[in-house]
């Protein structure tokens, strides 16, 4: 940061310029300083920084009593949304030509920071607002990024309590013709829990990367999982593989995680075959099932931390309510939508609950014509007014709106 803050300055006569990373809670944007030039954490809800996060656009703020202009950049690494660049310009230099230079350096600095990962703790330290558990610092560690844009598609997710997770976790790997996608949820809690999933995603990555089938893959990370813990520990996993050019989906149920697909505004749950978990019995046979996705479909993937919680009084979180929440949050972009699945999650279930959730939310646009239809068109078109209102419509199935008003606040 120190190197680019010198280059920005000598190039535009900058006053101040300062980098925000979002919180592993997506509730904060914390700086990155040197020890000598601190700055305060920030609100992702309502503050200039954290409605230039929601809506991924560039944003103006004028400097009280000052001829200045602040500038709030996104920092974003294929859909991977990691903070804010803040760059307080002189009024004279602010201009349009100015602003999409130092778009293009906030776009820079987020590869660069994924570089610079590999050799500092600077960047992870500066994601935390609190101390993360040993069983949620593997977690994190082990997830591949919290969203990726490619052509085809969109995927978010997230997972809860951020700070303190244990045994949920998800995957993705793509090339040029296909997408695989798993969804863990390992038994347990703590570390037994992380080193269980842990296990569980190295096998699969391992059967993925030698290039065999989805159910070898499954069958192998069983018999791992098995051979280490004798059917004592097992995990539940949806496993997924998607033909990039024609839509079709080749899938393994072996567990407990849900899926949910929102189609021309109507949610319904995807009934699959159920399957043995990974790891309950020796060489469990798996058979894989197909259906296809279409331009436009939004695809939700959640663990029984969601489906299964209970409010104070005891009463089932269940179907009803999550299709709502996913009707709701209907005109979120992808990576906005797990976070505020979770928050009308949290608003409902009982505050002493221990079981941690994930929500993965994958939008589909396939490759016809220039890959911008369905809701990747919606999307460009509605992308600042689901952020700067936060407004979810009503959908076919009777959704309410809550989680659309409360993710006003996020944007």
């Amino acid at each position: 940061m120190d190197s680019v803050r010198d280059a920005i300055t000598a190039a535009y006569g900058t006053a101040t310029v300062q980098l925000y990373l979002a919180d592993y809670g997506l509730t904060v944007l914390q700086p990155v300083d040197p020890a000598d030039r601190p700055a305060k954490t920030l609100s992702l809800h309502n503050t200039p920084e954290g409605r230039a996060f929601g809506s991924q656009e560039p944003r103006e703020q004028q400097v009280r009593h000052r001829d200045a202009v602040d500038h709030h950049l996104p920092v974003t690494v294929r859909g991977e949304r990691l903070g804010i660049l803040t760059v307080r310009l002189p009024a004279d230099v602010s201009t349009q030509d100015t602003v999409e230079e130092l778009t293009q350096v906030a776009e820079l600095l987020g590869h660069e920071i994924l570089v610079a990962e590999r050799d500092t703790d600077l960047y992870r330290r500066a994601r935390r607002a609190s101390r993360l558990t040993l069983a949620a610092e593997m977690q994190w560690q082990l997830l591949p990024a919290r969203a990726c844009t490619a052509r085809e598609y969109a995927i978010g997710a997230q997972l809860e309590p951020a700070y303190a997770i244990h045994g949920d976790n998800f995957d993705w790997a793509s090339d040029a013709d296909e997408l695989t996608l798993a969804v863990t949820n390992g038994m347990g809690e703590g570390i037994q829990a992380s080193l269980l999933t842990n296990l569980a995603v190295n096998a699969l990555r391992n059967a993925r990367r030698a290039g065999i089938g989805l159910v070898d893959q499954a069958s192998l990370a069983d018999q791992a999982l098995y051979a280490q813990h004798g059917g004592a520990s097992y995990v539940s996993t949806l496993l997924l593989r998607f033909e990039l050019d024609t839509g079709r989906v080749e899938v393994v149920d072996a567990g407990s995680p849900q899926l949910w697909r929102m189609r021309d505004r109507s949610v319904e749950r995807v009934d699959l075959e159920a399957q043995l978990p990974l790891g309950m019995f020796e060489e469990s046979h798996y058979v894989a099932q197909t259906f296809q996705v279409l331009p436009g479909d939004r695809l939700l993937f959640v663990s029984d931390g969601v489906y299964d919680a209970v409010s104070p009084q005891g009463e089932l979180y269940g179907e009803r309510a999550l299709a709502r929440a996913i009707g709701a949050t209907g005109l979120l972009p992808a990576a906005m939508v797990p976070r505020a699945v979770l928050r009308e999650l949290a608003a409902y279930r009982d505050a002493e609950s221990t079981d941690d959730a994930l929500v993965l939310c994958l939008d589909w646009f396939g490759r016809q014509g220039d890959g911008r239809t369905g809701r990747a068109a919606e999307t460009d078109k509605e992308k600042d007014t689901a952020t700067d209102t936060g407004a979810g419509t009503p959908t076919d199935t009777g959704t309410g709106t809550r989680a659309g008003q409360d993710t006003a606040a996020d944007g």
